[in-house]
């Protein structure tokens, strides 16, 4: 597929194998992983920072096939779900480090254009997210409170 502010093509991925059940060598016990999870996001770790810290240091290759759900759906379940999507927060923090670049560089013509880049795609998720109705219907990114959304 082409990227989407490129006109290039990029890279194949790896995908991964299909399966159905977790492979033998792996832990399974789906309530000590969940256990773990819930442990691993209060110490502040993002999902995917859980997904690996358990993929490397707790033999579990898979959470969805070993649990049943995934990290996201755990915490949700016990009531520590993010209230902005991963990938939307992550987006937004990086829009806030450009702009905070720019108030410094005015002439950081490069940055303007990736601020622009990164921020309609930011709308774009948000118009997803709104749609989906994991955020409420009229929520709206605005750059000059998008940090004080964050520090929530």
């Amino acid at each position: 597929m082409a990227r989407m502010h490129a006109r290039r093509r990029g890279k194949s991925g790896s995908v991964r194998p299909h399966r159905d059940d977790p492979p033998a060598w792996s832990t399974t016990d789906a309530a000590e992983i969940e256990q773990l999870v819930i442990d691993l996001n209060k110490k502040e770790k993002s999902s995917a920072e859980i997904g690996t810290i358990l993929r490397d240091q707790y033999a579990v290759p898979d959470v969805k096939l070993a649990t049943g759900r995934r990290v996201v759906e755990i915490l949700e379940a016990n009531g520590l779900g993010l209230e902005i999507p991963e990938d939307l927060r992550n987006l937004i923090v990086k829009a806030l480090g450009m702009r905070k670049h720019l108030a410094e560089n005015r002439n950081d013509v490069h940055n303007k254009r990736q601020l622009t880049l990164t921020e309609s795609k930011v709308r774009r998720l948000v118009k997803y997210y709104v749609g989906t109705k994991r955020l409420p219907a009229g929520w709206v990114y605005k750059p000059e409170t998008a940090e004080i959304l964050l520090s929530r």
